[in-house]
């Protein structure tokens, strides 16, 4: 949950003006928990577009995309609407 908040509030807080509208949905769809895996492949594309800027990357770009990656294989975690929508995953692994 705080991988999720962290990533949304910096997609919140500094979106670009190119993608502004992609980005405040990623951060939306990430704050409330719903379609994570989609939201976080969407915002670590959308953070991975700003490394082929002619500037020079900073960390903060590097560490997003990273996070929103993270999150997109993580997934949203039990305090989710994709929890509470489709149910807790479990994945059990038997010795048989």
């Amino acid at each position: 949950m705080i991988l999720r908040l962290a990533i949304s509030f910096y997609l919140l807080h500094g979106a670009s003006a190119e993608l502004e509208i992609l980005q405040i949905g990623a951060g939306l769809m990430l704050l409330l928990g719903l379609w994570t895996p989609i939201a976080g492949t969407l915002a670590a594309l959308l953070e991975a577009l700003k490394l082929f800027r002619p500037l020079p990357p900073s960390w903060e770009v590097i560490l997003a995309t990273t996070m929103a990656f993270s999150l997109a294989f993580l997934g949203p975690g039990s305090y989710s609407m994709d929890a509470r929508k489709y149910g807790r995953k479990r994945i059990s692994i038997d010795d048989r």
